[in-house]
């Protein structure tokens, strides 16, 4: 399985744990110039900006840590060309990450974490 296969398989285990939680999500894999966020939810008065890392294993570090600070300042400008497009006013923003851990043969999810306002 490539990663952009294990990526889909992560981020649509995402979005049925974020429904599941109390999240409409609005938006999968938005893309402007400045790159791309892979789910926009709202959740009570909340929009959240959502990246997803998927993992078969912790070998090279938990799925949050491979969101660093270049990563961290694209999806930000990702977020604010978003928030101008769509002119979502009444709602504050918040930065969610969601870890996805696969078992070893990559088939079942094993494990999601929510980790809130990560950033």
């Amino acid at each position: 399985m490539n990663n952009r296969v294990l990526g889909n398989l992560g981020e649509e285990a995402a979005k049925i744990f974020l429904i599941k939680n109390g999240y409409r999500v609005v938006e999968t894999n938005y893309k402007n110039n400045f790159g791309e966020i892979d789910i926009v939810a709202i959740e009570k008065d909340c929009i959240s900006f959502i990246e997803v890392k998927t993992r078969s294993s912790v070998k090279y570090g938990l799925p949050c840590e491979a969101v660093n600070y270049k990563k961290i300042e694209k999806i930000k400008k990702v977020a604010l060309g978003y928030l101008n497009e769509n002119r979502f006013k009444r709602y504050n923003i918040r930065f969610d990450v969601v870890e996805v851990y696969l078992d070893k043969d990559r088939n079942t999810v094993k494990q999601i974490n929510l980790i809130k306002d990560a950033f």
